[in-house]
């Protein structure tokens, strides 16, 4: 089965015509051009058919004259587009052509079909299953329930899609899928999966779409319930300009076993494709206060449904407002997550055997200093073994890990023997960590600006392929 995606975008498409933010503006030069969601499989199936999937079927260098099935998913103006009913009957086409989806998306193309057209509308909702008849194979099509709805539309659905022993999830628009949608999927072993990912970095949405945080949730329980496996093709499509410029969604994608879509790929379905699941890798994300180092950290194992949290600072008994921050970190953390409150972070990297998130390394070296008393001048050789203790674990542990850590290097000079004594060693931990790393991130303002460390992507020499 091919798969051509005749766009990749949301319904104001990457860039927005009216945009000119950071991520619009890459956009634009780079030539990455994505129109409205859609896709047209072995040229005789189509879905979603919005305004612009007729002509970008055209660019691409396929026509429509061979569709006997169009699968609508809900009635958004980016996905239904009736006008192409009227293309169809001026050009005299007479083979039937089925017409297919929720009841409010139909309702929408009636009106524009004559009373001769060869046209049948069948209206479908979650759990349905159907025989789509076409030349060289039929279609085996099952509906699922989407996480869709708004004022406009309470309907909406997705579609799993087999033919010839090729199968493959069509999931846009949706937010987080609903229970029913993960045991309809169980163990489908998917071909394909494509995912919408609306918002990229923006979490403060309604929950009828996917950000980058969401989408690898959503992924993670998809490999747990064996929807997707090892061989799953995972696409990202309904992207929009919410998403941080390509590079930056490449490298986060990446991380999730996934990528993006691109508008005119064909995806050809049933063929030997390598897997993009990574190895486990060692990531350390610095930042000033507030600069959304947590945050960065947090999404880049979103895709994971086992993490251990450390928070490294170990528990401060008596200390209400910390508590809240924990708590306030902890309510935005999937539940699925361990946290454990320790500052013996080398012991967790060696026997953990699931992804760790070390939140920080900054409170982590102010523990260590109030234990062995260096905040009132006792040697800080202790504290130097800790340091060597947790590099060493660091370099060996054999799952990926995220470490946070506070970048002080660049503010104030501490006007206090022990404030000055904090940062320099602060300063000697995040060099020795990210020399042990696959991948350095500095968060500034909330944008993740990636760094050529010393140890990215030569801590460990892969084996060569046999």
């Amino acid at each position: 089965m091919d798969v051509m995606l005749l766009g990749t975008g949301s319904a104001d498409g990457w860039p927005s015509p009216f945009c000119a933010c950071r991520s619009c503006r890459w956009a634009l030069v780079a030539g990455e051009i994505r129109g409205q969601t859609a896709a047209l499989i072995d040229d005789t199936l189509l879905i979603d058919c919005g305004p612009e999937a007729p002509r970008a079927a055209l660019r691409g260098g396929r026509t429509l004259a061979a569709v006997r099935h169009i699968l609508l998913t809900h009635g958004h103006f980016d996905h239904v587009g009736p006008a192409a009913l009227v293309m169809r009957h001026w050009v005299g086409r007479t083979e039937p052509l089925d017409v297919v989806g929720p009841p409010g998306a139909l309702d929408q193309c009636r009106d524009w079909v004559g009373p001769d057209d060869p046209i049948r509308f069948r209206a479908v909702h979650p759990g349905d299953e159907l025989i789509l008849p076409a030349p060289g194979g039929d279609f085996a099509v099952r509906v699922v329930a989407a996480e869709h709805s708004d004022g406009i539309v309470d309907d909406a659905v997705l579609y799993d899609v087999t033919r010839s022993g090729t199968r493959f999830l069509w999931a846009t628009d949706t937010g987080p899928l609903p229970e029913e949608t993960h045991a309809a999927v169980a163990g489908a072993g998917f071909d394909a999966v494509f995912l919408e990912e609306t918002f990229g970095s923006r979490t403060e949405h309604r929950a009828d779409h996917h950000d980058l945080r969401s989408f690898g949730r959503t992924l993670a329980q998809l490999r747990e319930s064996g929807a997707v496996q090892a061989h799953t093709d995972v696409i990202a499509v309904h992207l929009s300009h919410f998403n941080p410029p390509g590079p930056e969604l490449a490298r986060v994608l990446r991380r999730y076993g996934a990528r993006a879509g691109r508008d005119g790929e064909v995806v050809s379905l049933g063929e030997s494709t390598a897997s993009l699941a990574v190895p486990p890798s060692r990531t350390l994300v610095l930042g000033g206060v507030r600069s959304g180092k947590s945050v960065q950290a947090e999404t880049m194992l979103a895709d994971q449904s086992q993490v251990v949290y450390v928070a490294a600072g170990g528990p401060r008994r008596g200390d209400s407002d910390w508590a809240q921050r924990v708590q306030r970190h902890r309510d935005r953390r999937p539940m699925e997550w361990q946290t454990v409150e320790t500052s013996d972070i080398a012991a967790i990297l060696r026997a953990t055997g699931v992804p760790v998130l070390v939140e920080c390394l900054g409170t982590w070296l102010a523990a260590r200093m109030d234990r062995h008393g260096c905040w009132d001048g006792a040697p800080v050789a202790s504290v130097e073994r800790d340091v060597d203790e947790l590099v060493e674990a660091w370099r060996h542990c054999d799952v990926t890990a995220v470490a946070v850590s506070n970048e002080v290097g660049s503010g104030v000079v501490p006007d206090t023997v022990s404030g000055r004594l904090f940062r320099d060693l602060l300063g000697i931990v995040n060099t020795r960590i990210a020399a042990e790393c696959d991948e350095v991130v500095l968060m500034v303002a909330g944008t993740a600006v990636p760094l050529p460390g010393p140890g990215a992507g030569l801590r460990r020499e892969r084996p060569a392929a046999p």
